[in-house]
């Protein structure tokens, strides 16, 4: 429980961090905004990413891992889709903001790793 909280918080302070630094990637609102969408991004890494790592395997190995960057940015999609308060301008933007909230999220999970 304690890690699905520090991914939450993972994935808000990486939204931020995306919005921030990405310029085709817009979000308007406050911290409850943040949180709602690392809630929602949190449950479709933990829900849908493993069903889609699992039916795209071959192509993960065929790419050496380089088509884990299309699922992610897939699911930030499908999360932009579903809320109003996510603007992402074009696939560039999607892109970038998808490496931006990777990278702060492996981060996040390893100064959380050596925590615990």
């Amino acid at each position: 429980m304690v890690r699905f909280l520090a991914r939450i918080l993972g994935n808000s302070v990486a939204l931020y961090a995306a919005s921030w630094l990405v310029a085709g990637f817009s979000f308007t609102g406050g911290i409850k905004e943040y949180a709602i969408a690392g809630v929602a991004l949190g449950l479709l890494n933990t829900a849908v990413k493993p069903i889609l790592k699992f039916i795209s395997f071959p192509v993960i190995i065929l790419t050496l891992g380089l088509f884990m960057i299309v699922i992610n940015a897939l699911l930030l999609w499908l999360v932009d889709y579903i809320f109003d308060f996510i603007l992402i301008n074009d696939i560039m933007s999607l892109v970038w903001a998808t490496i931006v909230i990777t990278v702060v999220n492996i981060i996040i999970s390893t100064l959380t790793k050596t925590i615990d």
